[in-house]
């Protein structure tokens, strides 16, 4: 009878259960990494192109969060003259029921006697029809007093209803700026990680070819402003050349996030002041940029065009000629001259 019975399950205890659960966390970290083996160390190559990755995605970020910010601000421009117009009609409806008030208290004060037995106890029927007159006048200006403060109310009900709607655009503007300020901070703080994991010599190369190349750009610029400051290379319009001079003047400065100039810059940023040096109002981002002038293609381009880069259209030059462009790189590289087959093209526009 015995036979028939289920064997017992043994408990794993002690010595037993320690073996198992090392077991089990072996395999479970084999499972994740693929291998029992350490993490290979990425070469100086696959780091800088995924530190690129990184800058690029925190730069894209950058691009949305001027976007919010160019809303945040004027969200917040609309509310200040919205309150500032809420006020004084505020204090113009105050007046007007203050005047009210002091009518009604005159009122009170003189009594109500009903016309005809005023005609009937006056003794000059002339002077009360006058006054009557008078009265009458008096009544209509009163009446058109209480229509004006009708209208002033519900003209303050609709500003603050307007100011309550700004209000909540500025708030999610706000929180926009957060959401992108952090994402690009993310990418930045990934990109440093990857460069802190090069051995000194890879990071000595490294930082050798950034000051390599900020030398370049301080060169140009100095080249530039040796030979004068006149028409730009190939420009063909004045307000493109004016342009293409004001960006030559910013090579060798920083990329700055958020920055418009003079002392640093971000992509859109540099476009943007180059152009307003030239009397054109560009919007801040790039998204909006590409929008503002007319598309050309490739082939049509000619110096001061806006270049745009990357399928999400996420970064811009100005192009000065000759299948270059100066642009705002990305941090830690400073504003230079770059071939356009650098990046992905995705379009071109002429501001004007």
């Amino acid at each position: 009878m015995a036979s028939h019975r289920k064997p017992k399950q043994r408990s794993l205890t002690g010595g037993t259960a320690w073996t198992a659960a090392v077991a089990l966390a072996g395999a479970a970290v084999t499972a994740v990494s693929g291998t029992g083996h350490a993490e290979t160390r990425p070469t100086p190559a696959q780091v800088r192109a995924k530190v690129d990755q990184y800058q690029r995605e925190a730069e894209e970020a950058n691009e949305k969060y001027n976007g919010a910010k160019e809303k945040a601000d004027q969200a917040r421009q609309a509310l200040d003259r919205l309150r500032d117009e809420a006020a004084r009609g505020t204090a113009r409806l105050n007046a007007s029921r203050n005047a009210l008030g002091a009518i009604a208290t005159a009122q009170y004060r003189s009594g109500t006697v009903a016309p005809t037995l005023q005609l009937a106890l006056s003794s000059s029927p002339e002077q009360f029809l006058r006054r009557a007159s008078l009265a009458d006048r008096a009544n209509s200006r009163q009446a058109a007093t209480v229509a004006g403060l009708s209208r002033q109310t519900r003209k303050l009900g609709r500003l603050r209803g307007e100011a309550q709607d700004k209000l909540d655009q500025l708030h999610g503007a706000q929180a926009a700026l957060a959401r992108h300020r952090g994402v690009a901070r993310k990418k930045l703080a990934a990109a440093k990680a990857l460069l802190d994991r090069l051995t000194s010599e890879q990071r000595r190369r490294y930082e050798a070819q950034e000051a390599r190349e900020a030398r370049e750009a301080r060169e140009a610029r100095e080249a530039r402003e040796a030979e004068g400051a006149g028409a730009a290379p190939y420009a063909t319009s004045g307000r493109a050349a004016r342009a293409v001079s004001y960006a030559y003047g910013a090579l060798g400065k920083p990329y700055v996030w958020g920055a418009t100039g003079p002392q640093g810059y971000d992509c859109s940023g540099l476009t943007q002041a180059a152009w307003r040096a030239a009397g054109v109002a560009l919007p801040r981002t790039t998204y909006t940029q590409i929008n503002a002038g007319r598309r050309v293609s490739r082939t049509e381009l000619i110096p001061g065009d806006l270049v745009f880069f990357y399928s999400g259209v996420s970064h811009v030059g100005l192009y000065i000629g000759g299948g270059r462009m100066i642009h705002a790189p990305r941090p830690g590289a400073p504003v230079r001259v770059a071939p356009i087959d650098q990046m992905p093209f995705a379009g071109a526009t002429r501001p004007a």
